[in-house]
């Protein structure tokens, strides 16, 4: 098995999405800032999410088994620091003052595009649960994402431009 540390400083080089995971159940709307998405399959269109699973947004999810996923545009790393909790302390309400759209599966944010999903499966590895979800509707806000790379924003450009 590989070291964890050298494991985390690789990672660090992979850019990812930067993606805020939304659900809608009875305890209201929850949502947390999330790095783990991909495209699962086009037949059906699904998806899959990774999420730590003592967290609250992973708790929800399970409990739901619903959620959108928001990709956040360009420009957005205020809503993205916003639901990593960075301003909880003096802002606990992380919908507050926010454009978005409640749905059934959680909230649209406005600018995002969104992919709302019914979960299919969760499988539990290591400290994570792996969210299998077909989705049912989708925004596109057809916009440059806000990507994540290296402990930074970044933002994705064609190559050959700067």
């Amino acid at each position: 098995m590989v070291d964890r540390s050298l494991f985390i400083e690789a990672m660090r080089h992979v850019a990812q999405s930067v993606t805020v995971v939304t659900t809608q159940g009875d305890d209201g709307p929850t949502g947390a800032t999330v790095s783990a998405f991909a495209s699962l399959s086009a037949d059906p269109p699904s998806v899959l999410i990774c999420l730590r699973s003592d967290s609250r947004i992973g708790l929800a999810v399970g409990r739901n088994r619903v959620f959108c996923v928001n990709v956040l545009p360009e420009g957005a790393s205020a809503l993205a620091s916003r639901f990593a909790g960075r301003f909880d302390a003096d802002e606990p309400d992380r919908f507050g003052a926010i454009d978005c759209r409640h749905t059934a599966h959680g909230p649209v944010i406005g600018g995002a595009t969104a992919f709302e999903c019914t979960v299919d499966k969760i499988m539990t590895h290591g400290s994570h649960d792996i969210c299998i979800a077909n989705v049912t509707a989708i925004t596109n806000a057809a916009r440059s994402p806000l990507a994540y790379m290296d402990g930074g924003f970044k933002v994705v450009r064609d190559e050959g431009t700067s």
